[in-house]
């Protein structure tokens, strides 16, 4: 059978051009693809030509301003492979030119250095008039960024391909590599689920000497780390930026960076917060934080694994327990016959018994939600609370605080629910305590020592702090009891807090303040118990 035919060239950056053949979705589609494929190689100009003695040039997969991507046939080994031919501006100078080459020449030792199946594989480099062709293996499927152009992907899927571009960038910086150009365009979708980084053509070897030309810019703007654009000196950190902003288009559709023109991006680059990714959990901590514009403040590889691996691996629900209910167990006994009525009138029981029993067992610690209260999604903080209904919801200002915690008022001002969530990633002054129970801790000293005067808190509050456990996870927990800090009329209050530590590093602070006596006391700690019983973390 007669593979399928190529794509029609892709223009763009030529060292992004994808080596991919899409596969047909049927048997009709196959046969125009090779019709196809016949008339391609009949009309591109110099489909046919034999290089080196051996690759038989049969069509055009893309091209772009120095160099195009053919699909080619090894004839001495009969096999299909993609063939990537120079080509450069005669108009150039020739130091560029020149440069040109050995970004070719350096792709083929960067790629053949690595030994890793998310890699794609380099045959040869044949030498046709002092020019380097590079033959590389033929990945039949197509980029990440064509996938793109259909939609979004899932959190899983985006997670599944993150590992495996994070595999071949781990396997290039232990090889003293830097990709320097990964984005959608150079990951390839294969079959078999198989994800393949391609394009080492700007690929930074250790030891090597900089090919960047006079005023040039090489790498696509938009997934450029921000101590490249600021000409400061690149590391592993740099690719893992990149692998951010892909995994933030691959969830969202687009970069976060994309600006009208290069200049702009490039500043967006450098100043801009992008938004909270739609994707939560662990795949949301690991976006946030290889998006750190200090790239001392990056996750490094092996962290970005593991909350990878939590995404694409999520916990399976457990399944409900079947009960089976049978007679007395009589010798005689037949067991109970229901007629068809009855069944239907059980089987409806049994729904909703089964709705219940998942419900407490994707979340023991906390039952179905009392009458009047309603479950809140705070994207901003990757976690769902629970409150009372008509409760105000308050936000940070955007434009002042950067700050990401929500808070819910009863319309009478006497109790309020927040969270605020202080981000590892955004923690550069190491300021997140290390457990939940030393943060408690902290929090409970600086009340007691300065008071807390956003809550009108005197000094030397009373507090009951202890450790405890939020979904099986360690967590703390203290209640503060003080008087408001008023002269004329001092009036009682109580702070119930619950302090949780996700595995990702992110502090979570839970409080629920009510009146410390009165006709409000008992209504705010029942708030304050079923708001901290039916807190959930995405991912946790």
């Amino acid at each position: 059978m007669q593979p399928p035919g190529p794509p029609a060239p892709v223009p763009g950056n030529p060292y992004a051009t994808p080596t991919q053949v899409v596969p047909p979705r049927s048997a009709a589609a196959a046969s125009a693809a090779a019709t196809a494929a016949t008339a391609s190689a009949a009309q591109a100009p110099g489909a046919g030509r034999l290089i080196a003695g051996r690759y038989r040039l049969i069509a055009k997969l893309g091209h772009g301003g120095m160099g195009t991507v053919w699909r080619a046939k090894d004839e001495t080994v009969d096999r299909e492979v993609a063939v990537k031919e120079p080509r450069v501006p005669e108009s150039l100078p020739e130091r560029e030119r020149a440069n040109a080459f050995e970004r070719m020449r350096r792709e083929a030792r960067a790629a053949a250095r690595l030994d890793h199946p998310a890699v794609v594989d380099v045959h040869d480099v044949a030498v046709v008039e002092g020019q380097p062709w590079i033959v590389m293996e033929l990945v039949h499927g197509r980029s990440l960024g064509d996938a793109l152009q259909e939609g979004t992907l899932s959190a899983r899927e985006a997670a599944r391909i993150g590992l495996e571009v994070l595999g071949a960038l781990e396997a290039a910086h232990a090889a003293g590599i830097l990709h320097r150009d990964v984005k959608p365009d150079n990951v390839l979708l294969g079959r078999y689920d198989r994800v393949v980084l391609t394009d080492f053509g700007i690929a930074q070897i250790e030891g090597e000497t900089s090919l960047t030309d006079t005023g040039g810019f090489v790498g696509s703007p938009e997934y450029i780390a921000p101590e490249r654009v600021l000409g400061q000196r690149p590391g592993p950190a740099s690719d893992l930026w990149s692998l951010g902003v892909v995994l933030y288009a691959a969830t969202e559709g687009v970069s976060p960076f994309r600006r009208s023109n290069t200049p702009a991006t490039l500043q967006s680059v450098l100043n801009a917060a992008p938004a909270p990714p739609a994707a939560q959990g662990p795949l949301a901590e690991v976006i946030t934080g290889l998006l750190h514009k200090d790239p001392a403040h990056r996750p490094n590889a092996a962290q970005v694994r593991a909350r990878l691996q939590a995404a694409a691996n999520p916990p399976a629900a457990r399944p409900t327990e079947v009960v089976q209910v049978t007679g007395r167990g009589g010798a005689g006994d037949r067991g109970l016959r229901l007629g068809r009525k009855a069944w239907t009138g059980l089987g409806a029981v049994v729904v909703a018994a089964a709705v219940a029993a998942y419900l407490v067992i994707a979340n023991p610690f906390a039952g179905p939600l009392p009458d009047g209260w309603t479950a809140k999604q705070e994207k901003d903080l990757a976690a769902s609370l629970a409150v009372p209904d008509g409760y105000q919801r308050t936000v940070p200002d955007r434009e002042t605080d950067q700050g990401h915690w929500v808070r819910y008022t009863d319309w009478s001002g006497s109790i309020w629910i927040g969270l605020a969530l202080d981000k590892k990633a955004e923690d550069t002054g190491s300021t997140i305590t290390g457990s939940a129970a030393a943060e408690m801790y902290d929090d409970d000293t600086r009340f007691k020592d300065s008071g807390n005067y956003d809550l009108d808190m005197p000094k030397n509050p009373r507090t009951s702090p202890k450790e405890t456990t939020y979904r099986g996870e360690k967590a703390a927990e203290t209640t503060v009891v003080y008087d408001t800090d008023d002269n004329d009329a001092p009036r009682p209050r109580e702070l119930r807090i619950l302090y949780y530590k996700a595995a990702g590093g992110d502090m979570y602070k839970l409080t629920v303040s009510y009146p410390g006596k009165g006709d409000f006391t008992d209504r705010g700690r029942e708030v304050a118990r079923t708001a901290i019983a039916n807190l959930d973390i995405d991912g946790t």
